[in-house]
């Protein structure tokens, strides 16, 4: 089977973390060829000796804009023409568009022989353009994928009658596997590297690229009320503002800035750690006592399962695809984005007792090992390509 596989960007983020491990994954008799702007992914594919090839990628926003908006149509006429000669050249069997944007190249590329699978990873806002373009790939796409069902319906409130299939994305627990990341010796480096802080202080992650929409602000208001009450916690800011063009939708880089005038405002400095992009990031994760993914909305959330993998504690937003990853209470906590003083609650609630972060850690691996595996992953994925050729085939 020959699957071209389709990124808009060369940046790695969650979705192309999961490209990557399906990747590594595929049986021999899958040959893969992924065509995305030159970058960090196209860098990390050659790795697993995977072939690559370059094509235009765009940072347009999915949303009107006077100057954004004909450029980014312009790029992605351009990178659509690419992947249609790519599909025919390589004689694809199925192209497998990793995002929105990629589903939009698919979808203008007219492709005539190959299934197109698009891989929907996000949620846009309401508006007339999220509905033109998912409807544009709900009409062209042979198969939609959505990561969650949350996701799914996203799509289907915006393009009623669109048939969807969710894959969950996969965490690799060779990689996030407890027992080979010892959490005393990880804790003792973490806690060297930031400058020799105590022993017992609390240590609290938050591992997202930063943007509004992850709700990093909400992780800092529940550290100064933890602070406040006398709590000695560290939170660590793991990631980096990555799309940072002013064609993206939010302002990221203004974002950090805020996020830092708030730290100082609030007598933080010394209580906050930005870490930035890291590649030890399982070594991180097990040094911490909680994980926090406190998004406005979160389409799946691949660092839960993550930190699940490791047996930490968990605590994420009750909007979007983590209450199909966690039941609350059992593998974690669910709370609203927007109140930090519940996070500060929950937080302290994990904190004070060894047995709930126990119990919460080994429920979150046991979650982990029957749902989001790669094997399960790939099965799928594989299941979605052999159903989207044979309905190709039989228009």
């Amino acid at each position: 089977m020959n699957v071209l596989y389709v990124n808009h960007t060369g940046e790695v983020s969650g979705g192309e973390r999961s490209l990557l491990i399906l990747l590594g994954a595929l049986p021999a008799e899958v040959h893969p060829l992924v065509a995305c702007p030159p970058g960090s992914l196209a860098a990390a594919v050659k790795l697993l000796d995977v072939q690559t090839t370059a094509i235009t990628g765009t940072a347009g926003s999915l949303r009107a804009h006077p100057l954004h908006t004909p450029r980014a149509l312009a790029e992605m006429g351009l990178a659509a023409l690419q992947v249609g000669r790519l599909a025919r050249r390589n004689r694809a069997e199925v192209v497998h568009a990793n995002s929105i944007r990629a589903g939009i190249l698919l979808g203008l590329a007219r492709l005539s022989t190959a299934a197109s699978v698009v891989h929907i990873r996000d949620c846009l806002p309401a508006g007339p353009l999220t509905s033109a373009t998912m409807r544009l790939i709900a009409a062209t796409a042979t198969t939609v994928v959505a990561n969650s069902h949350y996701t799914g319906e996203c799509m289907r409130s915006a393009a009623p009658g669109a048939s969807v299939e969710v894959v969950y994305n996969p965490v690799d627990l060779a990689r996030f596997d407890p027992a080979r990341i010892d959490p005393a010796d990880a804790r003792a480096r973490l806690l060297r590297e930031l400058g020799g802080l105590p022993e017992r202080r609390l240590l609290l992650g938050l591992v997202a690229q930063i943007s509004p929409w992850k709700g990093q602000e909400t992780a800092i208001e529940a550290l100064r009320l933890l602070v406040r009450d006398g709590v000695d916690a560290q939170l660590l800011l793991i990631g980096s503002a990555k799309f940072v063009s002013r064609a993206t939708r939010y302002d990221n880089e203004g974002y950090v800035a805020e996020l830092r005038a708030r730290v100082a405002r609030s007598g933080l400095e010394d209580r906050v750690s930005w870490l930035g992009e890291r590649e030890d990031v399982p070594a991180l994760m097990r040094a911490l006592d909680m994980l926090l993914l406190p998004s406005r909305e979160e389409p799946f959330g691949r660092t839960l399962i993550e930190a699940m993998a490791l047996g930490v504690p968990v605590l994420a937003t009750n909007v979007g695809g983590p209450s199909e990853i966690i039941e609350n209470g059992r593998e974690g906590y669910l709370l609203s984005p927007s109140e930090p003083d519940a996070w500060a609650q929950a937080i302290r609630t994990v904190a004070e007792s060894p047995e709930l972060r126990g119990a919460l850690g080994l429920a979150g691996r046991r979650r982990v090992e029957q749902a989001f595996t790669v094997e399960r992953h790939v099965a799928a994925m594989l299941s979605v390509y052999e159903r989207a050729i044979t309905q190709r085939a039989g228009r």
